[in-house]
């Protein structure tokens, strides 16, 4: 397996980026002791986000998910008398399966590339007759001509949308339609055990009368401040085939990936507590072989010592228990790494890279060549 891994030590102040469903900041037990937890889904929507707003990739080289497909294609018909267009949307979207409820809304999110959303909507507009002609609502995919059906499903080739080749499509009824993913993202976990606190708040009524004293609203806040291991790895081999064998998309998709996953943090609770904490050291390794999550180095938690930092210390276990791995079980073949260090820590065996442009060219040069050029 020709392989991208990142690994990020990154110290976050108070802040509560991950909630779940009662509003307290995620956790998990690991090595016996509590850790502050960023699940792996939001550090994905957090790097899709980036994608789009900084921007690391264009709009074709992009995907959507939502349930709202039929609003994406009638914004691509313009033109066509609304109602006519909407009924031949809803038909296409029956006919493979993608089916449209109460609302004008799909059964489940779907993840669409852009390029596919663009030749569903030429091929309806060039199908307008045949999908017009169909009953309103409700019907199967089975009325659609076959061959018309065939060139709607053959359009969901995946649109060569990067976040889509990374992050992969499931569709349990059209597994056909799937895209595995290429790359896998585990859930960041503390380095050493945490604590969770409250942050006890009042809010003034700004009208009220100067006799009348007291809060109009109070509450509480759960929030931790931690110091983070993140790990992500890409498959390059399927991100290129993803891609449909476009190497220079895929290299741009691989170093747009390690940016935004190593500048990038989810957004909850950011206008209370303002969290943005860039990463102390990030570091890349790429080659053929087997992935290496290197969470079991913060298995016995980092305690402050020395005078030295968490995160130094961290990043000191870190690369101890890289280079005992590499002992055991052997590097990459051909192996290429490089890191980027902020704090006094030993990283014996690792380049040091002068900064992110000059990490960001060394994983570019890795990854070239593992895809040949």
């Amino acid at each position: 397996m020709k392989l991208l891994e990142l690994h990020v030590i990154q110290t976050v102040a108070p802040s509560n980026l991950n909630r779940d469903d009662t509003g307290s900041p995620k956790d998990a037990l690991f090595g016996g002791y509590r850790r502050a937890r960023i699940s792996s889904q939001a550090q994905k929507r957090a790097v899709r986000v980036a994608f789009r707003d900084w921007p690391l990739l264009s709009e074709d080289e992009r995907a959507i998910r939502t349930k709202r497909l039929v609003e994406a294609l009638l914004q691509r018909l313009t033109g066509i008398e609304e109602g006519r267009a909407r009924l031949a949307v809803e038909n296409a979207l029956n006919a493979v399966g993608f089916n449209v409820k109460e609302g004008n809304r799909t059964e489940y999110l779907l993840f669409l590339g852009n390029q596919e959303l663009n030749r569903l909507a030429e091929l309806i507009r060039k199908n307008l007759d045949p999908l017009t002609a169909m009953q309103a609502k409700g019907k199967k995919g089975a009325e659609v001509d076959s061959e018309l059906k065939k060139a709607l499903e053959k359009a969901l080739d995946g649109g060569r949308a990067v976040d889509l080749a990374l992050f992969g499509r499931m569709l349990a009824d059209r597994p056909e339609l799937g895209v595995d993913a290429a790359a896998q993202v585990a859930h960041a976990l503390s380095t050493h055990k945490v604590d969770r606190e409250f942050d006890f708040y009042t809010a003034v009524d700004d009208l009220n009368p100067k006799e009348e004293t007291g809060a109009g609203m109070m509450g509480d806040v759960e929030f931790y401040s931690a110091t983070m291991y993140r790990y992500a790895v890409v498959n390059l081999d399927q991100l290129l085939a993803n891609l449909q064998g476009d190497k220079d998309l895929a290299v741009k998709g691989a170093l747009a990936f390690l940016e935004a996953f190593a500048l990038t943090l989810p957004s909850g609770k950011q206008n209370s507590f303002a969290a943005h904490n860039p990463p102390l050291f990030l570091a890349f390794r790429a080659g053929v072989g087997l992935p290496r999550n290197l969470a079991t180095a913060f298995e016995n938690p980092i305690w402050p010592r020395d005078g030295k930092s968490l995160s130094a210390l961290s990043v000191e276990a870190l690369v101890k228990e890289w280079a005992k791995f590499d002992r055991a079980f052997g590097p990459l073949n051909p192996e290429w790494k490089a890191a980027l260090c902020l704090v006094e820590a030993h990283v014996g065996g690792l380049p040091l890279a002068e900064g992110l442009p000059d990490l960001r060219k060394e994983a570019e040069t890795a990854v070239r060549e593992l895809l040949g050029g």
